[in-house]
């Protein structure tokens, strides 16, 4: 009886174990993140492929982001399209360029079940996959025309996909009117708030 309780405890021991490795380290998460977030700031102000004018980077100090959280690190289910079909995307000057509709991601936030569609540049020269969105934050915390996020292409028989909100980033419209930027299609309108990555550049 002894040995049987022994044996049923160093099991659950180990899943209780395996369970805790498989969680992110917020800690180790939060400082990456920010480490990011540094450079990025620093390029802004230093790199000559900064959005930023001249007079606006002699006063930049630094972009404005909410806090990391774990919980805006989202697995998402996708829905690819083998063959793609090329859609325009409106751009913020009034013309328009040419994306492949890569696909649909599908998850849930407060339980509600979301989905973004996925693009990739019809140019072929793109590897990254581009997600615009807007949510009810825009306006208010961050820039009100929307945000993107990046994500890297999966393997071909890949089920799901990583949707880091805490990376989601302003498009550079949202520091310089000289700017043409993609906005997010109407199918890509969230009406979950999304209060992760990038807030407002001006106030």
């Amino acid at each position: 009886m002894i040995k049987k309780i022994g044996l049923a405890a160093a099991i659950i021991g180990i899943i209780l174990y395996s369970l805790n490795a498989t969680k992110p380290d917020a800690s180790a998460y939060s400082a990456k993140l920010n480490k990011s977030r540094s450079e990025k700031n620093r390029s802004f102000r230093q790199s000559d492929s900064s959005p930023l004018s001249a007079e606006q980077k002699a006063q930049f100090d630094s972009l404005k982001y909410y806090p990391a959280q774990l919980a805006f690190v989202i697995p998402a289910t996708i829905s690819l399209n083998t063959n793609p079909d090329t859609t325009l995307i409106q751009m913020s000057d009034n013309r328009a360029e040419k994306y492949l509709n890569w696909g649909i991601a599908k998850f849930q936030i407060d339980n509600k079940p979301q989905q973004l569609g996925i693009y990739l540049k019809a140019t072929g020269k793109d590897s990254t996959l581009f997600i615009p969105f807007t949510d009810p934050t825009n306006g208010h915390e961050t820039y009100g025309g929307g945000r993107y996020l990046d994500a890297a292409k999966p393997k071909l028989d890949a089920t799901e996909i990583e949707l880091d909100f805490n990376q989601a980033y302003n498009p550079y419209c949202a520091y310089n009117n000289e700017y043409s930027c993609p906005v997010p299609p109407a199918a890509n309108r969230l009406q979950v708030a999304i209060p992760a990555g990038e807030k407002s550049f001006h106030e």
